[in-house]
């Protein structure tokens, strides 16, 4: 059975019939989330039996809104792993740094959960296709589970999106549209067309389903950390989506009463040449305003004017959280060295959460005593590497060759 009591607007509260397909709210046009009954969740599913289920973002099935019997479109994506990231702390003059690596989804990013939470459930209500503003790996996420679930997908990405990402949708068998400008521009076109061909607009947090299958990272943290939350979470912020889930998942939890205590102090991250959520939180503002001239290598952070400004505002604040911006620079830094400390080359969206904690540690908002985590949200072979040096070639006798990795050697790695 499904344990959804009715799907809610952010805003003004309207409830809406989720057995309809649903986009946002039919009265004030705000961002629509599912409310479940969670008496009946917690008198139906244990701990420990929770414990003796598969993998998967699916084992949390009595918090997600699949209907009774609904087979979920899946790759397996969930359970990735929590890491110690302890010689990172160390340089860093942390105490305990932890980093959740969704990397480690099929498809390489944290879009797997969402996308393929969203393609579910629009394919039960009678979706005939798809189509998604992407920065892109949203849109490759859209491409694989759209085949996977046998339903046509067209992806529509600025003009420069990482070539990684829009080989990932076209192989996918997507439809790849480019425009010039942002991803704001691509969701105009989108919220254009979508309708006139019959197909469903699956952009960022304008349908309920992609924030369920976001906040099943919360879910996941909740369990791996032994039903309790950190001290401090990061997030890089583009459309929000997980921004807003994760402390979603912390709620519902707490009222099932898993979970105890004030949720973490949540911060969000974005670039500097793209940061509407750290503008708006430094001016008190409500929402945020569309920036203008949008500039980052970090495509995911390339978002001048997320659907949810107003909710990712509301969740810094009564967190007592925060919001930091770094430079390109800075990001390029710090993803060689998580990568040189810790083996993991994570994106360069994610990279920007290391850069945001030396500016925090800085200013006194993250220190030793904190436990910290960040949430690295795709694998760095996603995007576009940061500057590296050429590698040492080697030829001639195997002498010459011999010489030639003794000097190298007796060098620091030029990273």
């Amino acid at each position: 059975m499904t344990f959804v009591a009715h799907v809610e607007c952010t805003e003004c509260g309207h409830r809406h019939d989720p057995r309809l397909p649903l986009t946002v709210c039919a009265r004030c046009g705000a961002m629509l989330a599912v409310r479940y009954d969670l008496e009946r969740v917690a008198a139906r599913v244990t701990k420990d039996a929770l414990r003796q289920r598969p993998p998967g973002m699916y084992r949390f099935r009595e918090l997600t809104p699949l209907d009774d019997g609904e087979e979920p479109v899946t790759l397996g994506e969930g359970s990735t792993p929590l890491l110690s990231l302890s010689r990172l702390a160390g340089h860093l003059g942390l105490g305990v740094l932890l980093a959740k690596d969704e990397g480690q989804n099929p498809t390489g990013t944290f879009k797997a959960r969402g996308l393929g939470m969203a393609i579910t459930r629009q394919r039960t209500l009678g979706a005939r296709g798809f189509m998604i503003p992407s920065a892109g790996n949203a849109g490759g996420a859209a491409a694989v589970y759209g085949a996977r679930a046998g339903l046509p997908v067209a992806v529509v990405v600025p003009r420069g999106t990482p070539q990684a990402a829009v080989a990932e949708a076209l192989l996918g068998g997507a439809h790849v549209f480019t425009v010039e400008g942002s991803i704001a521009t691509a969701g105009k076109v989108v919220s254009q067309v979508a309708p006139r061909i019959g197909w469903f607009d699956l952009s960022t947090l304008k349908e309920p389903y992609r924030l369920e299958g976001k906040k099943t990272i919360g879910l996941e943290l909740a369990e791996q950390l032994g039903w309790r939350m950190p001290d401090l979470l990061l997030y890089p912020t583009g459309g929000g989506t997980g921004l807003v889930g994760i402390p979603k998942a912390y709620e519902e939890l707490r009222a099932m009463g898993w979970l105890a205590g004030a949720l973490p102090r949540f911060f969000a991250v974005q670039a500097d040449g793209c940061a509407p959520v750290v503008k708006a939180f430094r001016e008190g503002a409500e929402t945020t305003t569309a920036w203008e001239n949008p500039t980052t290598h970090a495509a995911g952070l390339r978002v001048p004017s997320p659907f949810a400004g107003r909710q990712m505002l509301r969740v810094l604040r009564e967190t007592r959280g925060g919001a930091v911006a770094v430079g390109e620079k800075e990001i390029q830094d710090a993803q060689r060295l998580l990568a040189r400390l810790e083996g993991v080359w994570t994106a360069p969206e994610a990279a920007a959460l290391v850069a945001a904690l030396v500016r925090m540690k800085e200013a006194r908002q993250a220190t030793r005593d904190a436990e910290i985590l960040i949430v690295l949200t795709g694998a760095g072979l996603k995007g576009d590497p940061p500057p590296l040096p050429p590698p040492v070639d080697l030829a001639g006798s195997d002498e010459e060759i011999l010489a030639r990795v003794r000097r190298a050697l007796q060098h620091p790695s030029p990273l």
